[in-house]
């Protein structure tokens, strides 16, 4: 996925933030609304968020190099931490305002100019979040699917808002719009809780979900014939990349030849599962004794006799 394609997520989430903010903002200045006040200041989150995904998405496209090895794919987890940790902040505002407002309760003005205004800030909202969820699914990119869970919270915030809004211009019950505010605030803080989970989970490798996994592992069976078999099956992710580990156990008498094909056509298998794979085959005499011990802590596959002895050398196959 070249670096350019993937920016124009982040710029379009740049532009719709600008245009957002300022709707809200002119929305909250008409009427006075503290629910609208709220709704502007998580557009202005929504703004720097969108420019650290930007930074994020440069920094992860960069080729491998001498100091980063395995590439730059982690900076992705950097963005959605920034971005959680930046809701949380907006939330706090949110509710040291709201609660504020709820103390000393103030008219609302053009309520029904206001509303107009956030429902077309919505729409907008609505409609890039949609397309940075459907370009962080395609590309495996959590910066684009954070951006997008929080450009679609942003427009159930602002649907909230709205409702809050009307019924206080209905009822003359002033104190709903800061009561609206509050449950805004406690809203963010959910959503940023959630990317900062994510955001950590991906910093401390986790692993592929269990559907892939399973993917994984009913390709690596279609191998199990004429001897063969495999174990260790071990797999973390960075960003948009996936990273995949497997010893591939064949007979002793195989020459090295027919081994490295065997693991050449698994491994080209299983690089076709994400377009940003890599994959690493060690290669182990069947008959060995020391090629059942050296699973480490991998969960208890198949084939898995006790533990004999250090690591089986041999040669590894490499691929990404």
């Amino acid at each position: 996925m070249e670096p350019a394609r993937l920016q124009r997520y982040a710029w379009l989430s740049i532009a719709a933030a600008l245009t957002t903010m300022g709707l809200k903002a002119g929305a909250w200045l008409l009427t006075g609304s503290v629910g609208l006040l709220s709704d502007a200041m998580e557009s202005l989150v929504n703004l720097v968020a969108a420019v650290v995904a930007l930074w994020a998405l440069t920094i992860a496209a960069r080729p491998a190099d001498e100091d980063h090895e395995f590439g730059h794919g982690k900076a992705e987890y950097f963005s959605s931490g920034v971005e959680g940790a930046l809701i949380l902040v907006a939330a706090l505002a949110i509710g040291v305002t709201a609660v504020r407002r709820l103390v000393t309760p103030a008219p609302v003005q053009s309520v029904g100019l206001g509303l107009a205004i956030s429902v077309l800030a919505s729409l907008i909202n609505l409609a890039v979040a949609l397309v940075m969820l459907r370009g962080g699914k395609r590309h495996g990119s959590i910066v684009l699917e954070a951006d997008g869970h929080h450009l679609l919270t942003d427009v159930w915030t602002s649907a909230g808002v709205v409702v809050g809004l009307g019924l206080v211009w209905v009822t003359g019950w002033r104190w709903l719009d800061p009561v609206v505010a509050l449950a805004v605030a406690a809203n963010i803080v959910r959503v940023g809780a959630v990317l900062l989970y994510r955001s950590g989970n991906g910093l401390l490798d986790v692993a592929v979900s269990a559907k892939d996994r399973a993917a994984l592992e009913a390709i690596l069976d279609r191998y199990r014939h004429d001897g063969a078999s495999w174990h260790a099956l071990k797999t973390r992710q960075a960003g948009m990349r996936i990273f995949i580990t497997v010893h591939v156990l064949v007979p002793g008498a195989w020459t090295v030849e027919r081994g490295h094909d065997l693991c050449e056509r698994l491994e080209a298998e299983l690089r076709a599962t994400h377009p940003r794979t890599t994959v690493f085959t060690h290669l182990e005499p069947l008959e060995d004794p020391r090629a059942h011990g050296d699973q480490g802590l991998d969960r208890p596959d198949v084939d898995a006799a006790p533990a004999i002895g250090a690591d089986a050398a041999g040669d590894a196959g490499v691929s990404g």
